[in-house]
């Protein structure tokens, strides 16, 4: 036998393509990830060490210069495999402004473009979708660490029965509050909703430092009292410092839902906190 080879060094942008990479990569090795908890993917700035870490790392995965607008400059350095999710064949792709959905939109301060017929890059929260990812992941590690293919084959196949369980466990939790209205910050879930069949009402697309102007607050305000008890969410760690002056006096419950699953475990798990945080908050009603 030969020396044992040092484990597969694999980086990826976020946190959610890390927890399926971990799957894949279980009892052989650990993926590293780039962005800190909290950091947003959309202008995250980049350290000298984070740079040195993009060249060495043998396999690269990021969403794709829809998501990561920071990462391409850095990429043109490297020369090692980089796979940009986005483009894999098979994906399930959605655009915004797909639906003919009502927002109330502040045109001025989006965080980053969800101008209608651009893509919805937000695409690791449809389970489908993380099938795809995680078996060209897996096809990646077996090629570039051929001893332990059959293990990176079998972990995929685990992974896979794994999110089966999960999606079946979500159908359940969120299956009584289909039609129950909410509003969301951030258009960051209509993959999610579309795999379990809900869809927000409307989405305050408000970056977090910016204050909107006293019309468009009123204008939201107007919409949350027509639809009378209602949850909203934002997105950790910061609650829109709107979410308290939009909701004052109404019978709105506030609550979250991490997109980035800082505090998941594993990529089952943090689907299931959306469907939980939903769930949690839309039967009180």
């Amino acid at each position: 036998m030969g020396p044992a080879q040092a484990e597969v060094r694999l980086l990826t942008s976020i946190k959610p393509l890390q927890l399926i990479a971990a799957a894949v990569q279980d009892g052989v090795g650990n993926p590293e990830v780039l962005l800190p908890p909290g950091a947003s993917p959309h202008h995250y700035a980049l350290r000298p060490s984070d740079v040195r870490r993009v060249g060495e790392v043998e396999l690269l995965y990021w969403i794709g210069p829809d998501m990561e607008g920071f990462l391409p400059r850095v990429l043109q350095g490297r020369s090692k495999p980089t796979v940009a999710v986005q483009d894999l064949p098979g994906l399930h792709l959605r655009h915004f402004g797909e639906d003919s959905q009502s927002h109330d939109e502040d045109e001025s301060d989006h965080d980053h473009d969800h101008r209608p017929g651009t893509l919805d890059a937000h695409l690791w929260l449809a389970p489908v979708n993380a099938r795809v990812i995680a078996e060209r992941m897996a096809s990646d590690l077996s090629a570039t660490d051929p001893a332990n293919a059959a293990r990176y084959q079998s972990n995929l196949k685990a992974f896979e029965s794994r999110l089966d369980a999960a999606d079946a466990r979500i159908k359940t939790r969120v299956a009584g509050i289909a039609g129950k209205p909410y509003f969301v910050f951030h258009e960051a879930f209509d993959y999610f909703e579309d795999a379990y069949g809900l869809k927000h009402t409307g989405v305050f697309s408000v970056a977090a430092e910016v204050q909107p102007g006293a019309q468009h607050v009123a204008a939201m305000r107007e919409r949350l009292q027509q639809v009378g008890k209602t949850c909203v969410f934002s997105e950790p760690p910061m609650r829109p410092r709107l979410a308290e002056t939009l909701t004052a006096g109404l019978p709105v419950r506030l609550a979250e839902l991490d997109a980035l699953g800082s505090n998941a475990q594993s990529y089952e798990q943090l689907l299931e906190n959306l469907g939980e945080g939903l769930a949690g908050c839309l039967e009180k009603l």
